[in-house]
């Protein structure tokens, strides 16, 4: 009689354990959320299985508390490193283990690496239900297995869902990047002024732009400029900063009022986290003068091909975004009075590393353009020797050219 009572026992035990399977099995196929599995999961062991107190540690890139009944607030605070990745078994925990209130750790693992850990306390010896507990050690681990890693691949979806969406809005925003850099194509093409542009973009999104826009029949406004950082918050800043630009830029317009206009908006957009470096010129095809302002970008290179001399724009106001109010804006007027190039670059290009180790600077760009060429057919051979963008191992980012020749 006792015999049979006991095969009872075992039956009405593997029962439970193959129902208790099947129910997380088909609640894991359902794609039910982490909160469903976690609450079947904590209600086999509590109620089935008499466990007073459960605590579980997930890795998940870092270690995390993924759910905690009963034990104090201060154990989800252990360092699993350093106190538990040497639990490779099923451990008792004794007196001295410094584990006060956990009976049992079950470690959990996922191809040879630890997924998790399992504290067991306050275990019920005798009473209803399916106690004692340590009879089921192994149930509870390969139980905890498949829940642990359920919400792992559930975590990881999410992360891939995340992923695709991140890479979606990336592409939208190089689109839209590119959108705002000119077709060379377009760009002025007349006797006094031909203007060419190179864009490379380093990563999926940054933060470079130039442009070239005909503000009337004889002058002709340039420009180049890059944001503070990469990525879609500067992609939109500088969507934004070229839609400003293009309002703005007219044939009359003071350059000094269109920097402060233009800071004003850059201020209230960004909030202080982003500001833009920018060169602003205007050509006038008339009286062949050139006025620009260089609000503290790389300072573009002019060269008169007659004379030989090779001048630097220099920066004369802080960068558009830097200060509420920039306090002094400069504008400089050069006459051109013979045939001259111009190249506006971004930093990309200017930090390159020569065979010095050293940043080129604009090294590369006067030796290439000291002559009477073309000075886009100077800068192609000049990308062309620097490797630009395949061969060049100091290539870390955006590369911006804007040239004009000047006559």
């Amino acid at each position: 009689m006792e015999d049979k009572r006991i095969s009872n026992d075992r039956v009405k035990i593997l029962k439970f354990k193959l129902d208790s399977l099947l129910d997380v099995t088909l609640s894991i196929n359902a794609n039910l959320p982490t909160e469903v599995l976690l609450a079947k999961y904590e209600s086999i062991l509590r109620e089935n299985l008499g466990i007073g107190k459960i605590l579980i540690f997930k890795r998940s890139g870092t270690w995390e508390c993924l759910l905690n009944g009963g034990f104090p607030k201060h154990f989800e605070k252990i360092d699993v490193e350093s106190r538990l990745l040497g639990f490779d078994d099923i451990t008792y925990v004794s007196s001295d283990m410094d584990f006060e209130g956990v009976d049992i750790i079950v470690p959990v693992f996922n191809n040879n690496v630890h997924l998790a850990f399992l504290f067991i306390g306050d275990i019920e010896e005798e009473g209803e239900g399916m106690s004692p507990v340590l009879k089921h050690l192994n149930f509870i681990q390969t139980l905890s297995s498949i829940i642990i890693v359920a919400i792992e691949n559930i975590r990881l979806h999410k992360e891939s869902l995340r992923q695709e969406a991140l890479k979606k809005e990336l592409e939208l925003a190089a689109r839209m990047q590119k959108m705002l850099i000119p077709d060379n194509r377009h760009m002025p093409r007349d006797p006094d002024i031909i203007v060419n542009g190179f864009y490379y973009p380093h990563y999926e999104v940054g933060g470079d732009y130039y442009d070239c826009l005909k503000l009337s029949d004889t002058k002709t406004g340039f420009c180049i400029a890059d944001v503070s950082g990469k990525g879609i918050s500067a992609a939109i800043l500088m969507s934004n900063f070229q839609a400003s630009l293009r309002a703005l830029f007219s044939s009359t317009i003071d350059l000094e009022l269109l920097i402060h206009k233009l800071n004003s908006i850059i201020v209230s957009n960004a909030a202080g986290e982003k500001f833009i470096t920018f060169f602003v010129a205007r050509y006038d095809h008339k009286s062949k003068v050139l006025e620009y302002i260089n609000a503290a970008h790389n300072s573009p290179v002019l060269y008169n091909t007659v004379s030989g001399e090779v001048s630097h724009l220099n920066a004369s106001c802080v960068g558009i975004g830097m200060l509420d109010d920039i306090p002094v804006v400069k504008k400089t007027e050069i006459p051109i009075e013979q045939y001259s190039k111009i190249v506006c670059y971004t930093d990309g290009l200017s930090e390159l590393k020569g065979d010095d180790g050293k940043d080129i600077g604009t090294k590369e760009i006067i030796r290439h353009i000291s002559n009477s060429e073309p000075v886009a057919q100077n800068i192609q051979l000049m990308i062309k020797y620097l490797g630009i963008p395949d061969t060049n191992p100091y290539l870390f980012d955006d590369v911006s050219i804007i040239t004009a020749d000047l006559r």
